[in-house]
């Protein structure tokens, strides 16, 4: 990357709540190179939205294996 765009990316990192994510991994010529994402977090109805259907899933998964023993 240039300078120009690291320092964009930190500015925007810094300044208004942005993370940088590694997507991607790979060696080219003694170098590991790394594809970054730009992303923001998730809001806090999204994080309750996964939650239940997290508790959902594990929930009919139980159910089913008490099932199966009978």
């Amino acid at each position: 990357m240039h300078k120009s765009e690291i320092n964009k990316l930190h500015a925007q990192v810094k300044e208004k709540g942005f993370s940088l994510v590694p997507l991607n991994f790979h060696f080219s010529h003694g170098y590991v190179k790394v594809t970054v994402g730009l992303v923001t977090g998730k809001k806090l109805y999204d994080k309750r939205q996964d939650m239940a259907e997290r508790d959902a899933k594990r929930d009919i998964a139980k159910r089913l294996k008490e099932q199966q023993k009978y």
